[in-house]
This record gives C-alpha cells, sequence and structure tokens, in this order.
C-alpha cells in the first residue's frame, strides 16, 4: 500500500480477545475515493476507516469503506479510530463528522486502557416490508414461528439502516447457514448494512450475529452501529425503561468474542451511546 500508514485493531474486543478488526487511517489527506476504496479491499476487514480533513482541533472528517463499497457509518472503526487518536493525542473528546453527521466521542483510560464511547445521530426506527421480511427468512432459512413475538421485526436507524430481527431461542441463533446472494442482492437493493439478528437473555444481556454481504463479509463479529440502531429499536418498542444500559454479547459462535455497552437515554431524538475499546493487532 505505498507510504499509506494503515493501524489495525480489533475493536470492542472481550478482555483482550475476540473483537471485530478495522484499518484505520489517521491522515487520509490527498487520497481519492478510488485509493481508498483500493486500500480497504487490499487491508481486507469488513471496515477501514480514513481520517480526510481536519477542520479544528480533536475534530476530525472521517470516511468508511469495507473491501466493496463506502458506508456511511460504522461504529467498531470509530471506536479503533478514537483509540488511535487517544494513544497518540492523549485522550479527551473527539467530534468525527462522517457522512451520515457529527459522531461525539469520549475517550479516557480505565485500568490502563483507552476506551472509548461514540455517541450516534439522531435515530429512526420504522416497520418492515412483509415481502421483504418473508424474503430475508426465507434466506436465513427461518421460519416465521422461531421469532421472538416480544421483539417484533423493524428497521432501525442510528446513522445506517439495520433489519432487526429477534429468535426466540439461543440455538436459533447459533445455527446461522444463509444464502449469502439472496440475502446480500436483496440487502444491497434496500440500502441496509447489515441484518442484526438477536436473541434476549436476561438483566438487560442480549447475544447478536450480523451477516454483512453488501461488504463482502459473511458475518461481522462486532457491529456498534447496530448496537446503536438496536438500543433505538428497544426504546421505541419500551422494551426497556431509559435511562438504561444493555450489553450485546457477539461474535461468540465464530471464535471472536465481542462485547459492546449500549446506554439509552430518555427522548426519542436522543443519540444511542456505545462504548468499548481496542487492541492493536500484529502484523
Amino acid at each position: 500500500m505505498d507510504d499509506i500508514d494503515v493501524l489495525r485493531y480489533s475493536a470492542f474486543d472481550d478482555g483482550g480477545r475476540g473483537g471485530n478488526p478495522a484499518g484505520v487511517v489517521l491522515d487520509a489527506r490527498g487520497l481519492t475515493e478510488e485509493r481508498m476504496q483500493e486500500i480497504a479491499a487490499e487491508v481486507g476487514y469488513s471496515e477501514t476507516a480514513f481520517l480526510v480533513e481536519r477542520p479544528g482541533d480533536r475534530h476530525h472528517r472521517i470516511r468508511y469503506f469495507s473491501p466493496l463499497a463506502e458506508v456511511g457509518f460504522c461504529g467498531h472503526a470509530t471506536i479503533a479510530t478514537a483509540v488511535a487518536l487517544a494513544e497518540r493525542d492523549g485522550a479527551g473528546e473527539l467530534l468525527l463528522t462522517a457522512p451520515v453527521g457529527d459522531v461525539a466521542v469520549d475517550t479516557r483510560t480505565e485500568g490502563g486502557r483507552v476506551v472509548a464511547t461514540l455517541t450516534s445521530v439522531a435515530p429512526a426506527v420504522r416497520e418492515v416490508d412483509e415481502g421483504d421480511l418473508a424474503a430475508v427468512l426465507g434466506a436465513l432459512g427461518w421460519d416465521a414461528a422461531e421469532l421472538d413475538p416480544g421483539l417484533p421485526p423493524r428497521i432501525a436507524n442510528a446513522g445506517n439502516d439495520h433489519l432487526v430481527l429477534a429468535a426466540a431461542t439461543r440455538r436459533r441463533l447459533a445455527e446461522l447457514d444463509y444464502d449469502r446472494a439472496a440475502l446480500g442482492a436483496l440487502m444491497a437493493e434496500r440500502g441496509w448494512t447489515t441484518v442484526h439478528l438477536v436473541w434476549r437473555g436476561d438483566d438487560g444481556e442480549f447475544h447478536a450475529r450480523d451477516p454483512f454481504p453488501p461488504g463482502g463479509v459473511y458475518e461481522d463479529p462486532a457491529t456498534g452501529a447496530a448496537a446503536a440502531a438496536f438500543g433505538a429499536y428497544l426504546r421505541v418498542l419500551g422494551a426497556v425503561e431509559p435511562p438504561v444500559r444493555i450489553t450485546i454479547h457477539q461474535g461468540e459462535d465464530m471464535g471472536r468474542p465481542s462485547r459492546l455497552l449500549v446506554d439509552i437515554p430518555a427522548g426519542a431524538a436522543s443519540g444511542i451511546a456505545v462504548t468499548g475499546s481496542a487492541v492493536p493487532i500484529s502484523e
């Protein structure tokens, strides 16, 4: 990749294990869109973040690319970028201007590690077209009777659209084997970034899996953007009583355990906060 310095971090790791790999380019000034896309494809992670401009002190403009296309917002690459900036410049408050809007990030040191909390743009939740839902269930090989009736399907957005589907059992969630071509085509046509598959455990604990075929990735081990959208989904449905924190466990079924802390404030227009850390990936 010529002289481009690409940092590599695993974000939302669980005690140093697992997490979702992200590439980070802290100085992407002068790079064309085409070159950023090439670099993301060469890195091969689900997302690579590029800081393309610095409008002010601790204020950066950021873009995200999967191996196949640009994405308007990516949670795990945001956390990875914030940790990298904190390690270089010191912890504190950041403002990242993404294609979807401004994302505030707070970084601090806890237990000898940098921890970052992003706050999403104002979220929205809407109904799912019945035909689309049937097509997704068909691609997943799921039956409608296997869904949790207490958490109905919705499209949730905290920067990107995610279809939220809740499984009635942990076993159903664990047995993920979907039609990649069929699901990927529908998601690309509808503009859905991931399908956020969840199972509700006890005491604010959730388990999740996120197919991401439009980005060229079978499954994401930790998806911060979907976690933020899911927080908004729970608030709109009245499934939680804000302010409240939930924990999302992701990546367990693919051998990359990840942990995302989601803080859901009161107020329909309030952004959702997602917290995690990131560890450098050794070459």
